[in-house]
């Protein structure tokens, strides 16, 4: 079910300039001479279509530098008034939206531990009432595609049809090479939801490290995503805050520069007819695929009817591990991916064992809703 937002092409809203769309600048205005050098050099790239800052910096833990407050402001309209760069800042209150639309911001965008929050997102929501100024929602900390949508669809409902969604990453527990983890099937799922829907890529807060910044943006242009939101310093050595992820002006043209740019239409017929004829082929065995596994959750009921019938229990953990090993095996055999044959064997399992819950459970639950009605 497609989701029904009533929102403006990215292109009547911002410059997009050369592409991609990249939106750049410091993670935290921290000097005046910082803010406005730094925009210089981003707009002698070209490059560039709006400034970034971080005015408030909310931060997980109290002491630490919480960005320069509201005389930032006054700092990005001195950087947009000499170099002509739209600004764009975070706000996370109902006042920070008052201040930084009273000091001329173009471009406001919801950080992600304001998007896990529906009080707070509903807050800047009401604040934005009858206001038109294009707003970004970055996704929420945690991996939850409901409320990265819930936040969009406040954002849209209090009258904002200038929305883009910003992809940053998920927390994870799980140790990686990246500082938030990408799970682009999230934002996959997001832009099927809502193909109309700007999608941006912030590969600063995806890596946490300046050397994956390359890697990350063109996976995300990759898979259509309309542009960057990339941290850039003056210096980035002495930045105040989340230094390692940020690169100079020059090496962010760098690595725009080493990006290719694929387009999402096809528009040479030999090859559009090339890849229909594959993609046929693809349907027929996603077909088949669909047709066995009907098959053989019919075979997994029969199972469960017997351990029903002679009391053996739902899980056989050897049995598990036994097609766990074989399957794996067999698939690293056929040159597939071993943590996709996982992930796929683990979802099938969950199912079956689903389905034998159920059919084991099934006397019981109609025994107790029976009592229930006769209580």
């Amino acid at each position: 079910m497609k989701l029904n937002l009533n929102i403006q092409p990215l292109s009547s809203w911002i410059k997009t300039g050369s592409e991609p769309l990249l939106i750049a600048g410091p993670c935290s205005a921290e000097t005046e001479d910082q803010l406005v050098a730094t925009a210089h050099l981003l707009a002698k790239t070209g490059r560039v279509s709006a400034l970034r800052a971080g005015i408030w910096k909310p931060r997980t833990r109290p002491g630490e530098f919480e960005g320069i407050g509201s005389i930032g402001l006054e700092w990005l309209k001195r950087a947009k008034a000499e170099t002509g760069l739209p600004t764009a800042v975070e706000v996370a209150t109902a006042k920070h939206v008052e201040e930084a639309l009273k000091a001329g911001v173009d471009i406001l965008w919801v950080g992600a531990r304001s998007t896990v929050n529906p009080f707070t997102v509903q807050e800047i929501a009401d604040a934005l009432r009858g206001v038109d100024v294009p707003v970004m929602v970055k996704n929420p900390v945690n991996p939850d595609l409901s409320l990265w949508i819930g936040a969009l669809e406040r954002i849209n409902n209090a009258g904002i049809t200038k929305l883009a969604a910003i992809h940053r990453g998920f927390s994870s527990h799980e140790k990686s090479a990246f500082r938030n983890e990408p799970m682009w099937d999230l934002a996959i799922g997001l832009k099927t939801l809502a193909p109309e829907l700007p999608l941006i890529n912030d590969p600063s807060h995806i890596t946490g490290n300046r050397d994956l910044i390359g890697y990350i943006s063109q996976k995300a242009l990759d898979l259509d995503m309309q542009g960057l939101m990339i941290e850039s310093h003056i210096d980035p050595s002495v930045a105040w805050t989340d230094a390692k992820q940020q690169v100079t002006p020059d090496a962010l043209v760098e690595i725009i520069k080493h990006l290719t740019l694929r387009k999402p239409e096809i528009r040479n017929s030999e090859v559009k007819d090339k890849l229909e004829e594959l993609r046929n082929q693809i349907d027929k065995i996603d077909d088949l695929v669909i047709q066995k596994m009907a098959e053989r959750m019919k075979i997994v009921e029969q199972i469960g009817n017997y351990k029903k019938d002679n009391n053996i229990t739902i899980l056989q953990v050897n049995r598990w591990d036994e097609i766990l090993n074989k399957r794996t095996n067999y698939a690293k055999a056929l040159k597939l991916n071993t943590d996709f044959t996982e992930k796929l064997l683990e979802l099938i399992h969950a199912e079956s064992i689903r389905k034998q819950t159920e059919i084991m459970n099934k006397d019981e639950a109609g025994q107790a809703a029976d009592k229930l009605t006769h209580a």
